[in-house]
């Protein structure tokens, strides 16, 4: 029985089954849409240092044939033919990949999948559908990986560009233009019939060629044809191309910086309103933890839909609908204010995160403890700005939140930034920081301190609800114990004020310190709602 994968799931090859010599099937399609399904062959370091192992239309085979790309077949869109054994010692990686060639986005791509059959059986498969994707041309389908032993992980991950930038990001060059060649049809291994058909061709999927006996290694049986106006309608309406057009013809309504999506909707348990008339916005979906109004369409679902039926064939997924993964193909991406993806397979440098601020992460990544050394710890203690950090590398997204605090990543540019400690959440480890020294009067120590970034990367500032920033002038004062961050060209003067209240007692002077701020136009301080 094959085993169905979710995005992330990994596992030996020789676990799913103890042939090498195997079948790779790939299903995608879209209404109007073209795709080009590629397989890479990877060194050890990722990249494709050798373009003979870059298998696509114009490339069908690896010079010792262990990738073959076979065409559509049994319901497939594109097939491929990998004999693990047969696979060069510097090959360490196989990723297969599909993109649109053309206009398009992921998102309006029907139910998909990639499968693996062995000996002429489906033994693994992983299923998506384009309501992960938003405004990605290209996705990451699935990989074999070397690790002591072969490896198959399933994938899932989107990309902005189309081939020719996976094929960049990988490490190749993109060739100029030239008539392509056809295909060797002599390439092909021999066939012999298989004991049955395994899955029927999926919604959009092409008409295959001409009945032919399947592989001999073991691929699976065609399936019966059909035409694609003839394909079974899915039940899940799939997401349009961004921008996505207004219900009943009004402008898109855009949510504020900082606004949950679906505020504005009645709270849970109470009658929603009737529907709109028409030519009128329908009410947007309720905040996270609330009930969908039954009946009520959430945002981005197509209209048109009785009110009342579950989208996509259960009210759970259209319930979870506007909470779904925000993929934006940049290394850091706000899920929302209080969450921060790191996609580590971008820049290739590692992050330094506060311990213990994983919540979830997805892919090849590990995590290791960042010691500051005896130096480091000593200045630490002695400034109150030592940070407990952990290194993270590898290949994946990792998630990262701590108390519900607001994240906002800060891009340096070869600029500088201050900022406590305990407001800093996670940077890249291209930048560099160390301890400030805040000089003051009439304080204990006669000084506070900070740390100062600078460089080239991002760090993830945290804050007590939602900031204001401030232009720096010679009045410019605020509370230390507000003040989050500041440009690192600003002056600052730490000053102290004695102010005597009626409930003062013995031991108690009232003292407050505040932090006067000078600088050239430009420079900025970042003050929260709270003070600590």
């Amino acid at each position: 029985m094959a085993r169905e994968f979710q995005r992330g799931h990994k596992a030996k090859v020789s676990d799913l089954t103890s042939g090498t010599d195997l079948y790779v099937g790939v299903q995608v399609a879209g209404p109007g849409l073209t795709f080009d399904i590629s397989c890479f062959g990877l060194d050890a370091n990722e990249q494709l240092s050798d373009d003979r192992y870059f298998i696509f239309f114009n490339q069908p085979k690896s010079p010792e044939e262990s990738i073959q790309l076979l065409g559509a077949q049994a319901g497939d869109t594109e097939s491929f033919r990998v004999t693990l054994d047969r696979i060069p010692a510097n090959i360490h990686k196989l990723s297969f990949t599909a993109t649109i060639d053309g206009a398009g986005q992921m998102s309006q791509v029907g139910p998909g999948y990639i499968r693996i059959v062995a000996g002429g059986e489906e033994v693994v498969k992983y299923a998506f559908t384009g309501a992960e994707f938003t405004t990605e041309r290209a996705v990451m389908l699935g990989d074999f990986y070397l690790k002591d032993v072969w490896r198959f992980a399933a994938v899932g991950q989107g990309f902005d560009g189309g081939l020719d930038a996976l094929l960049k990001n990988f490490g190749g060059e993109v060739a100029e233009e030239e008539p392509a060649a056809a295909p060797s049809q002599g390439a092909v291994p021999g066939f012999a019939p298989p004991a049955q058909a395994t899955a029927p061709p999926a919604f959009g999927a092409p008409a295959a060629p001409p009945a032919a006996p399947a592989p001999a290694f073991g691929a699976p049986a065609p399936a019966p044809q059909q035409p694609i106006h003839a394909a079974p309608t899915i039940a899940a309406p799939m997401a349009p191309a961004p921008p996505a057009p207004a219900p009943y013809g009004q402008p898109p309504q855009q949510p504020q910086f900082g606004q949950v999506p679906g505020q504005g909707t009645p709270p849970y348990g109470q009658q929603p309103p009737a529907a709109p008339p028409y030519g009128q916005q329908p009410p947007a979906a309720p905040p996270f933890g609330q009930q969908q109004p039954f009946g009520q369409q959430p945002p981005g679902v197509p209209q048109g839909v009785p009110q009342g039926v579950p989208q996509g064939g259960a009210g759970l997924q259209a319930a979870l609908q506007p909470y779904k993964e925000t993929a934006t193909g940049q290394r850091w991406t706000s899920q929302n204010q209080q969450l921060m993806r790191v996609d580590l397979t971008m820049g290739g440098t590692p992050v330094l995160a506060r311990q213990g601020s994983m919540v979830m992460y997805q892919g090849k990544v590990d995590f290791g403890y960042k010691g500051a050394g005896f130096a480091g710890r000593m200045v630490g203690n002695a400034t109150g700005q030592e940070m407990q950090l952990m290194r993270c590398t590898g290949r994946g997204q990792v998630f990262l939140a701590e108390e519900g605090a607001h994240l906002h990543p800060i891009e340096l540019q070869g600029d500088g930034i201050c900022v406590s400690a305990e407001s800093v959440l996670a940077f890249d480890e291209t930048l560099q920081y160390e301890v400030r020294r805040i000089e003051g009067h009439g304080i204990p120590g006669g000084a506070l301190f900070t740390m100062q970034f600078q460089g080239s990367g991002t760090v993830v500032v945290k804050t007590h609800g939602v900031p204001v920033v401030l232009p720096v002038t010679p009045t410019t004062f605020a509370d230390a114990n507000a003040v989050v961050a500041w440009s690192s060209a600003s002056q600052v003067i730490l000053s102290s004020q004695v102010r005597l209240r009626r409930n003062a007692y013995p031991g108690h002077s009232g003292e407050t310190v505040n932090l006067q701020f000078r600088g050239a136009p430009g420079n900025f301080i970042v003050v929260q709602p709270y003070e600590v």
